[in-house]
C-alpha cells in the first residue's frame, strides 16, 4: 500500500497544532453526558407576554418584566400569587433590578426612559434618557445606587443618578456595537457585551472614556457576561457557542466550545459555589449547563420542560437559588442539588 509521506507529516503536524494550542485546545466541546445537577419549580405567569429579567428582592418576593405584555409582575413564593403592576403604554420593558428599599426600577425599552415603581401603591416615577438614547436594555447598581445601563441600538452605554435624575452617556468606539449584557467589576467599573463585534467594553466611571478589548475569535458575538470574585471576565459567544474566561491583570483569553451540536448560550447565572450556570438556547426545550469556573469543566445539563428561550437569569445569594423567566410563559426556580 502507498503512503504519501508529505500528506501524512501534515496531518500529525495539524493534530498536535490542535492538541497544544491552548485556545483551540480549550474550545473543544468537552463530555455531552453530563449529570442534572438541578432541581426545577416552574409556574406559569397568568398573563404570560413573556415574562422575564427576574430580581429577589429582600422578602423574597420576585419580580419580573412582562416585556410583550407590558406589565411589571410580583410572585410571592411562600404563597405562589402572582401580582400584576401595570406600566404606561408602549413601554415594553426589558430589565428590571430592585433596589435595596425594595423599589423596582426597570428599563422602558420603546419609549426611552428608566422607570420606579413603587410596590406599595403602583406609582410610576419615568426618567427620561436625553437626546440619542431611545431603547434603555439592561440595568445594574453600582456601589452608591446609581444605575448604569445599556442602550444597544442607541449605541450607547449610560450611568443614571437616581437622585438627580441626571443621565451620563458615552458612545463606544465601535460603530453599532451593540452594548448588551454589562456587569461591575470588584474596582467599581462597568464591562460590558458589545454584541454587535468581537469586543468587550470597560468604562471610567470617573471620565466615561471606554475602552474596547476584542476576543481571539473575529466572528465572536458576545452576549453576556459575568464577573467572579477576582475579577475574571466570562462572556458568551452566543452565535458560535463558546465559553470565555479574560483575565485582565494578564490580558490573557481561555475559551471553551459548549457541549451540544450548535450551543446558543444566552441567560447566566454566577453562583457562589464556583458554578456558573448558562442556558443553552440552541436546544428546544432550552436546556441549562453548569461550569467549574474553578476545574474548567461542564458538571451539569438539565432541560427545561416548559421550553425557552431563556434570556436571563438571577442569582439569589440568599438562598443559593437562582431564577429566569422562559419565553413560553413560565417563571422558574433552579435549585442546585
Amino acid at each position: 500500500m502507498h503512503i504519501d509521506t508529505r500528506r501524512l507529516y501534515y496531518l500529525t503536524f495539524a493534530l498536535l497544532f490542535i492538541s497544544w494550542h491552548p485556545l483551540l485546545a480549550n474550545a473543544t466541546a468537552q463530555e455531552d453526558h453530563l449529570p442534572d445537577q438541578l432541581n426545577l419549580n416552574e409556574w406559569r405567569v397568568p398573563w404570560q407576554g413573556l415574562p422575564r429579567d427576574p430580581h429577589v428582592d429582600s422578602k423574597g418576593d420576585v419580580w419580573f418584566c412582562g416585556q410583550a405584555g407590558n406589565y411589571i409582575g410580583q410572585f410571592i413564593p411562600i404563597s405562589e400569587k402572582f401580582k400584576r403592576y401595570d406600566i404606561p403604554e408602549g413601554t415594553y420593558p426589558h430589565n428590571l433590578i430592585v433596589d435595596a428599599n425594595n423599589v423596582v426600577w426597570y428599563a422602558g425599552n420603546r419609549n426611552a426612559y428608566i422607570g420606579r415603581l413603587n410596590p406599595k401603591t403602583g406609582a410610576v416615577k419615568r426618567y427620561p434618557m436625553p437626546e440619542g438614547i431611545e431603547d434603555p436594555h439592561t440595568l445594574i447598581f453600582n456601589q452608591n445606587g446609581n444605575i448604569w445601563f445599556t442602550a444597544q441600538h442607541s449605541n450607547r452605554i449610560g450611568l443614571l443618578n437616581v437622585d438627580s435624575g441626571k443621565v451620563q452617556a458615552a458612545t463606544p468606539p465601535t460603530a453599532n456595537a451593540r452594548p448588551y449584557g454589562i456587569k461591575i467589576d470588584p474596582q467599581g467599573y462597568p464591562w460590558v457585551a458589545l454584541f454587535g463585534t468581537n469586543k468587550l467594553a470597560r468604562v471610567d466611571p470617573e471620565t466615561m472614556a471606554i475602552r474596547e478589548i476584542s476576543l481571539p475569535r473575529p466572528d465572536a458575538r458576545p452576549r453576556r457576561l459575568e464577573i467572579d470574585p477576582s475579577g475574571n471576565i466570562w462572556y458568551l459567544d452566543y452565535p458560535q457557542g463558546y465559553l470565555g474566561r479574560y483575565t485582565p491583570t494578564e490580558k490573557v483569553f481561555k475559551e471553551w466550545k459548549l457541549p451540544g451540536e450548535s450551543p446558543r448560550p444566552y441567560g447566566t447565572a454566577l453562583d457562589n459555589s464556583k458554578q456558573l450556570w448558562i442556558a443553552d438556547t440552541g436546544t428546544i426545550p432550552n436546556t441549562i449547563l453548569a461550569f467549574n469556573i474553578e476545574t474548567e469543566k461542564f458538571t451539569s445539563r438539565t432541560p427545561v420542560p416548559s421550553g425557552g428561550s431563556i434570556r436571563y437569569m438571577y442569582f439569589n445569594d440568599r438562598d443559593g437559588s437562582f431564577w429566569f423567566g422562559v419565553d413560553s410563559g413560565f417563571l422558574d426556580q433552579a435549585i442546585p442539588k
